[in-house]
Protein backbone atom coordinates (compact mmCIF):
# COMPACT_ATOMS: atom_id res chain seq x y z
CA UNK A 1 0.00 0.00 0.00
CA UNK A 2 1.10 3.53 -0.64
CA UNK A 3 2.06 5.82 2.01
CA UNK A 4 1.51 9.58 2.44
CA UNK A 5 3.64 12.17 3.23
CA UNK A 6 2.28 15.60 4.45
CA UNK A 7 5.27 19.03 4.53
CA UNK A 8 3.80 21.25 6.82
CA UNK A 9 5.61 24.70 6.89
CA UNK A 10 4.71 27.18 10.22
CA UNK A 11 5.80 30.65 11.79
CA UNK A 12 7.34 28.06 14.11
CA UNK A 13 9.09 25.33 12.19
CA UNK A 14 8.40 22.34 10.20
CA UNK A 15 6.67 19.28 10.63
CA UNK A 16 6.57 16.25 8.41
CA UNK A 17 2.91 13.74 8.97
CA UNK A 18 3.12 10.92 7.57
CA UNK A 19 0.53 7.68 7.10
CA UNK A 20 -0.14 4.88 5.34
CA UNK A 21 -3.22 4.79 2.23
CA UNK A 22 -6.14 5.15 4.61
CA UNK A 23 -4.73 8.40 5.94
CA UNK A 24 -6.79 7.50 9.07
CA UNK A 25 -3.30 7.16 11.75
CA UNK A 26 -0.90 9.95 11.70
CA UNK A 27 2.68 9.94 13.43
CA UNK A 28 4.12 13.77 13.75
CA UNK A 29 7.52 14.80 13.19
CA UNK A 30 8.92 17.90 14.13
CA UNK A 31 9.38 20.70 14.81
CA UNK A 32 12.72 20.65 12.45
CA UNK A 33 14.29 24.03 12.67
CA UNK A 34 12.01 24.83 15.85
CA UNK A 35 11.12 29.08 16.09
CA UNK A 36 11.88 29.56 12.39
CA UNK A 37 9.38 30.29 9.52
CA UNK A 38 8.93 28.10 6.98
CA UNK A 39 7.37 29.62 4.02
CA UNK A 40 7.57 26.57 1.92
CA UNK A 41 8.89 22.96 1.97
CA UNK A 42 8.39 20.50 -0.80
CA UNK A 43 9.23 17.07 -2.24
CA UNK A 44 11.13 16.64 -5.63
CA UNK A 45 8.73 14.44 -8.20
CA UNK A 46 11.20 13.00 -9.40
CA UNK A 47 12.90 11.85 -5.72
CA UNK A 48 10.86 11.74 -3.18
CA UNK A 49 13.39 11.97 -0.91
CA UNK A 50 14.78 14.83 -1.43
CA UNK A 51 13.08 17.90 0.38
CA UNK A 52 13.70 21.73 0.07
CA UNK A 53 12.63 24.14 3.07
CA UNK A 54 12.98 27.69 2.95
CA UNK A 55 13.56 29.21 6.25
CA UNK A 56 13.57 32.58 7.23
CA UNK A 57 13.70 35.19 10.52
CA UNK A 58 13.90 38.81 10.45
CA UNK A 59 16.79 38.39 12.40
CA UNK A 60 18.90 35.38 10.90
CA UNK A 61 17.55 36.36 7.55
CA UNK A 62 17.28 33.32 4.76
CA UNK A 63 18.01 30.13 4.26
CA UNK A 64 17.27 26.87 2.32
CA UNK A 65 17.59 23.51 3.42
CA UNK A 66 17.78 20.15 1.58
CA UNK A 67 17.30 16.88 2.97
CA UNK A 68 18.25 13.75 1.14
CA UNK A 69 16.27 11.40 3.07
CA UNK A 70 12.74 12.24 3.43
CA UNK A 71 13.16 14.72 5.91
CA UNK A 72 15.02 12.48 8.72
CA UNK A 73 18.13 14.67 8.26
CA UNK A 74 19.14 18.57 6.43
CA UNK A 75 21.53 20.52 5.36
CA UNK A 76 22.13 24.14 4.59
CA UNK A 77 22.63 24.63 1.19
CA UNK A 78 23.45 28.15 -1.32
CA UNK A 79 21.60 30.80 0.29
CA UNK A 80 23.08 33.67 -2.50
CA UNK A 81 19.97 35.42 -3.91
CA UNK A 82 21.77 38.03 -6.11
CA UNK A 83 19.57 40.11 -8.30
CA UNK A 84 21.43 39.86 -11.86
CA UNK A 85 22.76 43.53 -13.13
CA UNK A 86 21.67 46.82 -11.59
CA UNK A 87 18.62 45.64 -9.83
CA UNK A 88 16.41 49.01 -9.96
CA UNK A 89 13.24 50.49 -8.38
CA UNK A 90 9.88 49.02 -8.49
CA UNK A 91 6.74 50.89 -7.46
CA UNK A 92 6.02 51.53 -3.59
CA UNK A 93 3.22 51.83 -1.31
CA UNK A 94 2.49 55.28 -1.56
CA UNK A 95 3.26 55.54 -5.59
CA UNK A 96 7.24 56.36 -4.88
CA UNK A 97 10.07 54.37 -6.32
CA UNK A 98 11.83 51.95 -4.32
CA UNK A 99 15.14 49.68 -4.54
CA UNK A 100 14.69 45.95 -5.55
CA UNK A 101 15.63 44.64 -2.07
CA UNK A 102 15.68 40.78 -1.60
CA UNK A 103 14.41 39.21 1.74
CA UNK A 104 12.90 35.96 1.60
CA UNK A 105 12.05 32.64 -0.37
CA UNK A 106 8.28 32.38 -0.60
CA UNK A 107 8.07 29.35 -2.62
CA UNK A 108 10.24 26.39 -3.82
CA UNK A 109 9.30 24.20 -6.84
CA UNK A 110 11.13 21.24 -7.73
CA UNK A 111 11.47 20.32 -11.42
CA UNK A 112 9.13 17.17 -12.29
CA UNK A 113 11.98 15.33 -14.08
CA UNK A 114 15.73 16.15 -12.51
CA UNK A 115 15.80 17.08 -8.20
CA UNK A 116 18.83 18.56 -8.91
CA UNK A 117 17.15 21.44 -10.73
CA UNK A 118 14.79 23.75 -8.36
CA UNK A 119 12.99 26.68 -8.83
CA UNK A 120 12.79 29.79 -6.03
CA UNK A 121 9.68 32.94 -6.11
CA UNK A 122 11.48 35.41 -3.81
CA UNK A 123 10.48 38.78 -2.33
CA UNK A 124 11.14 41.26 -3.73
CA UNK A 125 9.87 39.50 -6.44
CA UNK A 126 11.65 37.50 -8.87
CA UNK A 127 12.48 34.16 -10.30
CA UNK A 128 15.39 32.13 -9.66
CA UNK A 129 16.95 28.81 -10.73
CA UNK A 130 19.00 25.86 -8.80
CA UNK A 131 20.59 23.31 -11.32
CA UNK A 132 23.25 22.00 -8.22
CA UNK A 133 20.39 21.21 -5.81
CA UNK A 134 20.38 24.04 -4.47
CA UNK A 135 23.65 25.27 -4.05
CA UNK A 136 24.02 27.91 -6.48
CA UNK A 137 20.86 30.33 -7.89
CA UNK A 138 20.85 32.43 -10.91
CA UNK A 139 18.31 34.65 -11.38
CA UNK A 140 15.62 34.21 -14.65
CA UNK A 141 16.18 38.14 -15.04
CA UNK A 142 13.87 38.43 -18.21
CA UNK A 143 10.82 38.29 -15.75
CA UNK A 144 11.68 41.80 -13.91
CA UNK A 145 11.67 43.43 -17.41
CA UNK A 146 8.20 43.26 -18.01
CA UNK A 147 7.15 46.87 -16.26
CA UNK A 148 8.81 45.36 -12.89
CA UNK A 149 9.10 49.63 -12.30
CA UNK A 150 5.14 49.31 -12.12
CA UNK A 151 5.17 46.07 -10.06
CA UNK A 152 4.20 46.75 -5.93
CA UNK A 153 3.69 45.27 -2.95
CA UNK A 154 0.32 43.70 -1.97
CA UNK A 155 -0.60 44.22 1.90
CA UNK A 156 2.41 41.14 2.72
CA UNK A 157 5.28 42.07 0.42
CA UNK A 158 5.97 41.96 -3.14
CA UNK A 159 6.12 38.03 -3.28
CA UNK A 160 6.35 35.58 -6.15
CA UNK A 161 4.51 33.18 -4.58
CA UNK A 162 3.43 30.42 -7.28
CA UNK A 163 5.83 28.42 -10.12
CA UNK A 164 3.65 26.37 -12.24
CA UNK A 165 6.03 23.79 -14.88
CA UNK A 166 4.06 23.03 -17.67
CA UNK A 167 4.44 18.93 -17.60
CA UNK A 168 4.61 18.97 -21.39
CA UNK A 169 6.26 21.70 -21.84
CA UNK A 170 9.97 22.33 -20.13
CA UNK A 171 9.89 25.75 -21.80
CA UNK A 172 6.81 26.93 -20.55
CA UNK A 173 6.93 28.49 -17.19
CA UNK A 174 3.70 30.44 -14.90
CA UNK A 175 4.40 32.40 -12.11
CA UNK A 176 2.02 34.88 -10.19
CA UNK A 177 3.39 37.87 -7.87
CA UNK A 178 1.61 40.18 -5.69
CA UNK A 179 1.09 42.51 -6.68
CA UNK A 180 1.82 42.39 -10.29
CA UNK A 181 -0.25 39.86 -12.18
CA UNK A 182 0.17 36.49 -13.55
CA UNK A 183 3.31 35.83 -16.44
CA UNK A 184 4.25 32.98 -18.82
CA UNK A 185 7.65 32.44 -20.28
CA UNK A 186 7.39 29.81 -23.45
CA UNK A 187 11.40 29.83 -23.93
CA UNK A 188 12.40 28.48 -20.58
CA UNK A 189 12.84 31.86 -18.82
CA UNK A 190 14.51 33.81 -21.16
CA UNK A 191 11.74 36.05 -22.28
CA UNK A 192 8.14 36.60 -20.40
CA UNK A 193 5.62 38.42 -20.94
CA UNK A 194 2.06 39.11 -18.24
CA UNK A 195 -1.12 37.42 -19.11
CA UNK A 196 -3.71 39.26 -17.31
CA UNK A 197 -6.54 39.77 -19.78
CA UNK A 198 -9.58 40.48 -18.25
CA UNK A 199 -8.57 40.77 -14.42
CA UNK A 200 -10.63 43.66 -13.74
CA UNK A 201 -8.99 45.14 -9.99
CA UNK A 202 -11.54 48.11 -9.85
CA UNK A 203 -11.04 48.85 -6.09
CA UNK A 204 -6.94 47.77 -6.12
CA UNK A 205 -6.19 49.83 -9.40
CA UNK A 206 -6.51 53.16 -11.12
CA UNK A 207 -6.64 51.45 -14.73
CA UNK A 208 -8.62 48.03 -13.69
CA UNK A 209 -7.53 46.71 -16.92
CA UNK A 210 -4.37 47.41 -16.80
CA UNK A 211 -1.49 45.04 -18.14
CA UNK A 212 0.57 44.70 -14.70
CA UNK A 213 -0.77 45.44 -11.36
CA UNK A 214 -3.16 43.02 -10.37
CA UNK A 215 -2.83 41.11 -6.90
CA UNK A 216 -3.37 37.60 -8.34
CA UNK A 217 -3.37 35.12 -4.53
CA UNK A 218 -2.72 31.38 -6.77
CA UNK A 219 -2.98 29.46 -9.31
CA UNK A 220 -3.62 26.23 -9.90
CA UNK A 221 -3.37 23.51 -13.38
CA UNK A 222 -4.06 19.91 -14.06
CA UNK A 223 -1.14 17.87 -15.58
CA UNK A 224 -3.30 16.46 -18.23
CA UNK A 225 -4.53 20.09 -19.20
CA UNK A 226 -1.84 22.80 -18.93
CA UNK A 227 -3.81 25.43 -21.17
CA UNK A 228 -6.41 25.77 -18.24
CA UNK A 229 -5.78 27.63 -15.49
CA UNK A 230 -7.33 28.74 -12.27
CA UNK A 231 -6.75 31.47 -10.52
CA UNK A 232 -7.29 32.89 -7.27
CA UNK A 233 -7.36 36.93 -7.36
CA UNK A 234 -7.68 39.53 -4.29
CA UNK A 235 -11.28 39.39 -5.49
CA UNK A 236 -12.69 37.08 -8.50
CA UNK A 237 -12.49 33.05 -9.42
CA UNK A 238 -10.93 33.43 -12.40
CA UNK A 239 -10.42 30.68 -15.24
CA UNK A 240 -8.51 30.68 -18.87
CA UNK A 241 -8.52 28.15 -21.45
CA UNK A 242 -5.97 29.00 -23.90
CA UNK A 243 -2.40 29.29 -21.63
CA UNK A 244 -3.56 33.03 -19.67
CA UNK A 245 -4.38 34.61 -22.72
CA UNK A 246 -7.76 35.68 -22.04
CA UNK A 247 -9.13 35.41 -18.05
CA UNK A 248 -13.03 35.32 -17.16
CA UNK A 249 -15.00 34.78 -13.82
CA UNK A 250 -15.93 31.61 -12.58
CA UNK A 251 -16.86 32.57 -8.72
CA UNK A 252 -20.80 32.04 -9.56
CA UNK A 253 -22.87 31.04 -6.04
CA UNK A 254 -19.94 31.49 -3.45
CA UNK A 255 -20.53 33.53 -0.23
CA UNK A 256 -17.49 35.47 -1.19
CA UNK A 257 -14.87 35.44 -3.93
CA UNK A 258 -11.91 37.11 -1.70
CA UNK A 259 -9.42 34.01 -0.50
CA UNK A 260 -5.37 32.32 -1.18
CA UNK A 261 -5.71 29.18 -1.90
CA UNK A 262 -6.92 27.02 -4.71
CA UNK A 263 -6.32 23.71 -5.62
CA UNK A 264 -7.33 21.32 -8.78
CA UNK A 265 -8.39 17.69 -7.71
CA UNK A 266 -5.89 14.90 -8.97
CA UNK A 267 -7.83 12.99 -11.51
CA UNK A 268 -10.77 15.26 -12.63
CA UNK A 269 -9.69 18.13 -14.21
CA UNK A 270 -12.95 20.35 -13.64
CA UNK A 271 -13.12 20.05 -9.63
CA UNK A 272 -11.68 22.78 -8.22
CA UNK A 273 -11.65 23.85 -4.79
CA UNK A 274 -11.46 27.37 -3.05
CA UNK A 275 -11.35 28.76 0.60
CA UNK A 276 -13.57 31.93 1.18
CA UNK A 277 -12.80 34.21 3.69
CA UNK A 278 -14.58 37.28 4.46
CA UNK A 279 -12.84 40.47 2.58
CA UNK A 280 -9.73 41.74 2.31
CA UNK A 281 -9.70 43.16 6.08
CA UNK A 282 -11.48 40.69 7.70
CA UNK A 283 -9.48 37.67 7.02
CA UNK A 284 -11.73 35.09 8.46
CA UNK A 285 -14.31 32.62 6.98
CA UNK A 286 -17.94 33.69 6.56
CA UNK A 287 -20.30 33.68 9.23
CA UNK A 288 -17.46 31.69 11.68
CA UNK A 289 -18.17 28.97 9.67
CA UNK A 290 -14.80 26.78 8.29
CA UNK A 291 -15.98 25.70 4.51
CA UNK A 292 -14.47 24.18 1.39
CA UNK A 293 -15.64 25.41 -1.59
CA UNK A 294 -15.97 22.44 -4.38
CA UNK A 295 -17.18 22.49 -7.93
CA UNK A 296 -17.26 19.82 -9.81
CA UNK A 297 -18.16 21.82 -13.24
CA UNK A 298 -15.01 23.73 -13.90
CA UNK A 299 -16.63 27.15 -11.99
CA UNK A 300 -19.61 29.07 -11.35
CA UNK A 301 -21.53 26.37 -9.44
CA UNK A 302 -20.02 25.97 -6.02
CA UNK A 303 -21.02 23.80 -3.13
CA UNK A 304 -19.99 24.10 1.08
CA UNK A 305 -18.10 21.23 2.04
CA UNK A 306 -18.56 21.13 5.89
CA UNK A 307 -18.42 18.05 7.76
CA UNK A 308 -16.21 17.48 10.04
CA UNK A 309 -15.27 21.27 10.18
CA UNK A 310 -16.33 23.74 12.89
CA UNK A 311 -19.55 25.71 11.63
CA UNK A 312 -19.86 28.12 14.60
CA UNK A 313 -17.54 30.76 15.78
CA UNK A 314 -14.35 29.87 13.91
CA UNK A 315 -12.11 32.75 12.75
CA UNK A 316 -9.00 31.49 10.70
CA UNK A 317 -7.56 31.98 7.78
CA UNK A 318 -6.56 29.33 5.50
CA UNK A 319 -3.41 31.49 3.31
CA UNK A 320 -2.35 30.88 -0.23
CA UNK A 321 0.14 28.27 -0.09
CA UNK A 322 -2.02 25.76 2.63
CA UNK A 323 -4.17 23.45 0.37
CA UNK A 324 -2.96 20.42 -1.77
CA UNK A 325 -4.20 17.42 -3.16
CA UNK A 326 -2.77 14.20 -3.24
CA UNK A 327 -2.64 11.69 -6.27
CA UNK A 328 -4.46 8.70 -4.36
CA UNK A 329 -7.35 6.93 -6.19
CA UNK A 330 -10.03 8.08 -3.60
CA UNK A 331 -8.74 11.36 -4.27
CA UNK A 332 -7.29 13.14 -0.70
CA UNK A 333 -7.35 17.10 0.02
CA UNK A 334 -5.73 19.21 3.04
CA UNK A 335 -5.17 22.51 4.29
CA UNK A 336 -3.51 23.98 7.42
CA UNK A 337 -4.59 26.94 9.07
CA UNK A 338 -3.76 30.02 11.44
CA UNK A 339 -5.02 28.90 14.00
CA UNK A 340 -2.74 25.57 14.02
CA UNK A 341 -4.60 22.79 12.41
CA UNK A 342 -4.32 20.42 9.35
CA UNK A 343 -7.49 19.14 8.33
CA UNK A 344 -7.54 15.79 5.69
CA UNK A 345 -10.14 14.49 3.16
CA UNK A 346 -10.10 11.19 2.11
CA UNK A 347 -12.82 11.47 -0.16
CA UNK A 348 -12.43 14.66 -2.19
CA UNK A 349 -13.60 16.62 0.26
CA UNK A 350 -17.05 15.24 1.35
CA UNK A 351 -15.44 14.59 5.16
CA UNK A 352 -12.82 16.14 6.87
CA UNK A 353 -10.81 15.26 9.99
CA UNK A 354 -7.96 16.51 11.67
CA UNK A 355 -4.71 15.48 11.44
CA UNK A 356 -3.63 17.58 13.72
CA UNK A 357 -4.99 20.75 15.78
CA UNK A 358 -2.64 23.11 17.90
CA UNK A 359 0.75 23.47 15.46
CA UNK A 360 1.74 27.17 15.05
CA UNK A 361 0.22 29.28 12.02
CA UNK A 362 0.28 27.27 8.81
CA UNK A 363 2.17 28.95 6.01
CA UNK A 364 2.19 26.06 3.72
CA UNK A 365 1.14 22.51 2.66
CA UNK A 366 2.49 20.08 0.69
CA UNK A 367 1.89 16.40 -0.02
CA UNK A 368 3.65 13.41 -1.20
CA UNK A 369 2.23 10.52 -2.21
CA UNK A 370 5.66 7.07 -1.87
CA UNK A 371 5.35 3.83 -3.06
Amino acid sequence: MSSVRVLVGTRKGAFILTSDGKRKQWDISGPHFAGWEIYHLKGSPADPKRLYASQSTGWFGQLIQRSDDGGQSWEPVGNEFAYDGVPGTHQWYDGSQHPWEFKRVWYLEPSPADPETVYAGVEDAALFRSGDGGKTWQELSGLRSVKGHLWQPGAGGMCLHTILLDPGNPNRIFVAISAAGAFRTDDGGETWRPVNQGLKSEYELPDPHAEVGHCVHGLAMHPSRPEVLFMQKHWDIMRTDNAGESWREISGNLPSDFGFPIAVHAHEPETIYVIPIKSDSEHYPPDGKLRVYRSRTGGHEWEALTQGLPQSHCYVNVLRSALAVDSLDAGGVYFGTTGGQVYVSTDSGDTWMPIVRDLPSVLSVEVQVLP
